[in-house]
C-alpha cells in the first residue's frame, strides 16, 4: 500500500575523517552513518498537467533550490515522463546542522515518485540520480545504515547498536562548503577499519573548523561534555550529540538544555523509516 505520509529521517555521523583533497576538488572521506526515527515529513499529489510544484516548504528555500524539488525534476527526465506533481514538505529536521535533512527529503522524493509515477527503477539507479543532487542523498535512498567512503557515496551495510541519542542544535546555520573549503581543515586522517571504530576510534575533522566559526557549536560540546556525555558534531555542524543509556536520560537532557538552543531525543536506526516502507511494500 502506498503511505499517506512519506518519512524523510534524519542521520548523524558517528565519525568523519577527511582522508585527503581529489584533484577535482572533492574530498576522500571516511563516515558511518546511523539514521534517526525522526525527520521530514513528506505528502505527494499526483498531477496531470506536467507541473511539478512545491506546495508546503521550507519559507526560507527558494522552490526552485529545494532538493525536494531538484529531485523530482531529476527523476522525471531520467523517466523520461511528463508526470507532475504537488510536493508538500513538512520540515522538522533543522537546516545547515549537518543532520542531513535536504538530502533524506531529495531521497524520499525519489523513492516516493519511483513507485508513485511507475518508473521501475532499482536502488542503485536512484542512487545515481541522488549523487548528482548531494553526497549524502545515495545512503537515504538505500536506507542502511552504512561506512561510507569516496565522497560518502561507496557504501558497505553495517549494524551497529541502537542507543537512544540526545541531539541539540545552537542557533547557527553552518555552510558546509567553508568548512570544507577552509584552509586550516585537516585533510590527512588516516583511514580506520569498523573495528577499529568498535574499538573507540574515530573523531571528526570537521569539529575544530566549525567550533571556531561558530562559538555556539563549541559551547554546546562542551554543554554535553560537562555532563558526562561523549559529545560529537554530525557531518560540518551544528548539530551536535550524544549517546544515551535510555530514553530517560535522553528526553532529560533536551529538557535541561539552555531554551534558545532545539533539541530532541531520538532513537539510532540501522533500517530507516524510509526502507522499512519500502520494505513491506
Amino acid at each position: 500500500m502506498t503511505p499517506e505520509v512519506w518519512p524523510a529521517p534524519a542521520k548523524i555521523n558517528l565519525f568523519l575523517h577527511v582522508l585527503g583533497r581529489r584533484a577535482d576538488g572533492y574530498h576522500r572521506l571516511q563516515t558511518l552513518f546511523q539514521f534517526l526515527d525522526y525527520g521530514d515529513e513528506l505528502r505527494f499529489r499526483l498531477r496531470e498537467d506536467g507541473q511539478i510544484r512545491r506546495s508546503a516548504g521550507p519559507v526560507d528555500i527558494p522552490e526552485d533550490s529545494d532538493l525536494a524539488i531538484r529531485a523530482a525534476r531529476a527523476l522525471r527526465a531520467d523517466c523520461a515522463g511528463r508526470q507532475g506533481v504537488d510536493i508538500a514538505v513538512h520540515k522538522r529536521t533543522p537546516t545547515g546542522a549537518g543532520l542531513g535533512g535536504g538530502s533524506s527529503d531529495a531521497a524520499t522524493v525519489l523513492v516516493a515518485l519511483n513507485q508513485l509515477w511507475g518508473c521501475g527503477l532499482d536502488a542503485g539507479r536512484l542512487a545515481a540520480i541522488g549523487l548528482k543532487l548531494g553526497a549524502d542523498v545515495p545512503v537515504f535512498v538505500r536506507g542502511l545504515a552504512a561506512w561510507a567512503e569516496g565522497v560518502g557515496e561507496e557504501l558497505t551495510p553495517v549494524v551497529l547498536p541502537e542507543p537512544w541519542y540526545v541531539v541539540l542544535v545552537p542557533p547557527v546555520h553552518v555552510a558546509t562548503a567553508a568548512v570544507f573549503g577552509a584552509p586550516e581543515l585537516k585533510r590527512d586522517s588516516a583511514p580506520i577499519s569498523l573495528a577499529d571504530y568498535l574499538a573507540g576510534a574515530g573523531h571528526n575533522d570537521c569539529t575544530a573548523v566549525t567550533a571556531v566559526r561558530y562559538p555556539l557549536v563549541a559551547e554546546a560540546l562542551r554543554w554535553l561534555e560537562v555532563r558526562g556525555l561523549d559529545a560529537r558534531m554530525s557531518g560540518t555542524g551544528g548539530a551536535v550529540f550524544a549517546a544515551c543509556g535510555d530514553e530517560q536520560l535522553a528526553r532529560a537532557t533536551v529538557g535541561a538544555a539552555p531554551t534558545e538552543w532545539r533539541g530532541f531525543a531520538a532513537r539510532g536506526l540501522n533500517v530507516s523509516p524510509l526502507a522499512a516502507i519500502i520494505r513491506a511494500a
